[in-house]
């Protein structure tokens, strides 16, 4: 086989992941969506475009899908009332801001004066109220040190410095005059205990703080992961602390609208009047959504929207059971580093090792749901330029629910047309997965053939081939016959030495499916195949077959037997019309009393030939341990 050069790989991925092309499709679809209008109460929310329309989704690995306006800058509003209230609990401790602050949903608009009717505590800190009263708490030795903390603390978790907008500050400041009275009453019941003039003044400059869909959908990643920023690694919030922000944004986070948001969506979230949505699916992703149009509640209308579609396209609702395993990919290797059964000649076995990593395999386990596939898909989509094949090998797959296989289907498609086959192992096991996959392949016109393997070897033996046909020319059915001077363990024999051996040999032919060697039966013979192949077969404890290896001509057999005398461990079944020589063990003691120099070269291959096996293997455990 002449050896073929292996072409660079492109730099960019080339299959694009399913859930930025679903994001997409999502964002076109809404774009033209034109209920609800801009805030007007603050002037300069005014002037903002109706047509700005982001969607970011930030995973807590810190990847980022974007798509729209994402890097369009507007204030924070209301949506700096969650990461306030854990700056609160942190300075002043859980039990002092819950005397001052309580926890329970209003079912009132973001600037209802909702106070309890004795002791003047506000209901809860989504509320102005509520979040004045929190700005109050936060420590500092001066206004401007305050400042200064609860600003970087918001850079913290959008992992970047975030400033204030003036113009919206001033803006805030000249019309906020429900907020003071509000300030006010709360210093009237002693809930503010101080002038709350610094305090409103806190107020209306964290709600005026400029963020991106990006930086909202960071923040929101943030507190998914225990209040880590996935990038930067900077803790913004103890993790402790973390739970107490995520049940008030549950409950609270959409004021009048919160029930119903959780009912149909599932996530916490927290809203802003300049249009921002954040939503958090806890040790998973965040959501970011910017569109400023809003409804009667002050509520974005798209974000609103796309929020409830990507919960139920992705089963995203945080009251679903989904057990989540962290590692759901167990390994990641190319066939480079692990190969099938299929014993090959030296010359494909050199090309596999050149380009065998252009044929991925991910082995996965555990569950599969949004959260865990998501993260397969990506790293899929970014290698794709690397490589022409991909395995999924499922079989170690509990579970997986409707839109994790919507995901690997679309995966599939998109990989497909790119000319990238993704095939699957196991996948069987997944109800209606194959069925769906053959289907689409079938409105587009495409033969279906191949999709699943039941066993992760025949697979990788596919793989081998196609990579072997793709740069090393095409390959017969058959390898073809192999004379004794052509057999791996008669290297370095001489045409004297090879007419000694022959001469002490019997040839032998079996039938295809005839069993050439017994488990159990005494060794008393090596094989040398000439033409065929056979595999040496043991059964699993469920009586099944299980292949160790395949040979073909070229190849000898048995010879480990032979010269540890032990019984045979395997059976070898001839897979085809098989032609061999036969060294039997008397043979090859009179071989070792007559010619030792011969009956040496022999031993020495064979020993080659096992720490060639051995290494083998220690490269295929250190691969799929990665």
């Amino acid at each position: 086989m002449r050896l073929q050069h292996v072409p660079s790989a492109p730099k960019a991925a080339i299959v694009r992941s399913p859930i930025e092309t679903h994001l997409e499709a999502i964002h076109a679809r809404y774009a033209d969506l034109r209920e609800g209008t801009v805030a007007a109460y603050i002037p300069e929310l005014a002037k903002a475009n109706p047509d700005w329309f982001a969607i970011c989704l930030a995973t807590n690995d810190g990847h980022l899908y974007e798509i729209g306006d994402s890097g369009q800058t507007f204030t924070i509003q209301s949506i700096s009332k969650p990461f306030v209230y854990g700056l609160a609990i942190e300075d002043r401790g859980r039990e002092t801001v819950l005397r001052r602050i309580g926890v329970e949903p209003t079912g009132d608009a973001f600037n209802a004066i909702s106070l309890e009717s004795d002791s003047g505590r506000p209901f809860n800190p989504m509320i102005n109220a509520g979040a004045i009263a929190a700005s109050s708490l936060i420590a500092g030795h001066s206004p401007d040190d305050k400042r200064e903390r609860l600003l970087a603390l918001l850079s913290t978790y959008a992992g970047r410095p975030l400033a204030v907008d003036h113009a919206v500050y001033e803006s805030e400041r000249g019309t906020g005059h429900r907020n003071r009275a509000i300030g006010h009453l709360l210093r009237n019941f002693d809930i503010v205990t101080e002038d709350p003039e610094p305090a409103l003044d806190l107020y209306f400059r964290q709600c005026s703080v400029a963020v991106t869909c990006r930086d909202l959908a960071l923040m929101a990643a943030t507190l998914a992961n225990g209040g880590v920023h996935p990038i930067s690694g900077e803790r913004a919030i103890r993790e402790d602390v973390v739970p107490d922000v995520l049940s008030v944004m549950t409950t609270c986070g959409m004021y009048d609208f919160a029930g119903e948001w959780m009912y149909r969506v599932g996530m916490p979230a927290k809203s802003g009047v300049a249009g921002g949505i954040l939503a958090v699916l806890p040790g998973q992703f965040g959501i970011g959504v910017f569109s400023p149009p809003l409804d009667a509640r002050g509520n974005s209308v798209r974000g609103v929207a796309v929020c409830r579609e990507l919960s139920l396209d992705f089963a995203l609702h945080c009251l679903r059971a989904t057990p989540l395993s962290r590692s759901t990919i167990r390994s990641r290797y190319g066939v480079a580093n692990v190969r099938s059964k299929m014993r090959r000649p030296e010359h494909e076995c050199t090309l596999l090792d050149s380009v065998g990593d252009r044929a991925a395999v991910y082995e996965l386990q555990g569950d599969l749901v949004f959260g865990t596939v998501e993260p397969i898909v990506r790293r899929i989509s970014e290698q794709s330029g690397d490589i022409d094949l991909v395995l999924l090998d499922m079989q170690r797959v509990k579970r997986a629910n409707a839109p994790a296989m919507r995901v690997l289907r679309d995966l599939c498609l998109e990989a497909r047309a790119h000319g990238k086959p993704l095939l699957f192992v196991g996948a069987e096991r997944q109800p209606g997965f194959l069925r769906a996959i053959e289907e689409a392949l079938a409105e587009r016109g495409e033969a279906v053939r191949g999709l699943n393997f039941a066993d992760l070897d025949p697979a990788l033996e596919w793989c081998e081939e196609q990579l072997l046909r793709r740069y090393g020319g095409a390959l017969p059915a058959l390898r073809a016959s192999a004379a004794l001077s052509a057999q791996e363990i008669c290297r370095g024999l001489d045409d004297d030495a090879l007419a000694l051996l022959e001469a002490l040999m019997v040839r032998k032919r079996f039938a295809s499916g005839e069993l050439v060697v017994r488990v159990g039966e005494a060794a008393d013979a090596m094989y040398f195949l000439l033409e065929g192949r056979v595999s040496v077969v043991m059964n699993r404890d469920t009586g099944e077959p299980q292949r160790l290896t395949t040979l073909s001509p070229g190849m000898a057999f048995g010879e480990l037997a032979l010269v540890t005398r032990a019984r045979r461990s395997a059976d070898v079944r001839a897979d085809t019309v098989v032609d061999c020589y036969v060294l039997s063990a008397d043979a090859f003691e009179r071989l070792g009393k007559r010619h030792p120099a011969v009956k040496m070269q022999l031993l020495e291959n064979v020993l080659r030939q096992a720490l060639d096996v051995v290494a083998r293997l220690n490269q295929e455990v250190v691969a799929r341990q990665h």
